[in-house]
């Protein structure tokens, strides 16, 4: 079975932002969102894999049999926009996207170009509700 590429590790958090980061906008944004959600997770932040900043962590296991650690919340301030890790993906959960602000969607992850296109309290609802459903899925968060 093939190894999961985004894996917890031992990597500087702070030293990672410092030199990822493109611009002192995306830093002082990786710095809020750090605070921000190590406040929600209760968790300290982690590297996950080269490029991903990690809250927590819960074990999943496909019906295909694939399985692994992922982190429950995380971002990564990439040069196109940041990514949040803070949705299920999951359509009876894309109410709780309303008024976050302005952001690009993927499968499960959500692009904003800068934090102050957010709706903070609403990001925070949003990784509450996403922690609840990992802890009544999952139940074996760390």
């Amino acid at each position: 079975m093939a190894k999961n590429k985004t894996a917890q590790t031992n990597e500087n958090v702070i030293q990672f932002i410092e030199t990822f980061a493109t611009s002192e906008q995306k830093k002082q944004d990786s710095y809020t969102l750090l605070q921000l959600m190590q406040e929600v997770s209760g968790h300290k932040p982690k590297m996950w894999g080269p490029t991903i900043i990690g809250f927590g962590s819960y074990h999943y296991k496909y019906e295909s049999g694939h399985e692994g650690d992922a982190p429950l919340l995380g971002f990564s301030p990439r040069k196109a926009a940041i990514s949040l890790y803070v949705f299920t993906g999951l359509k009876e959960h894309e109410p709780f996207l309303e008024g976050l602000g302005k952001f690009k969607m993927g499968k499960a992850c959500i692009y904003a170009n800068k934090l102050a296109d957010i709706n903070l309290e609403v990001l925070k609802k949003l990784m509450q509700e996403t922690i609840a459903y990992m802890n009544n899925k999952y139940g074996n968060q760390k």
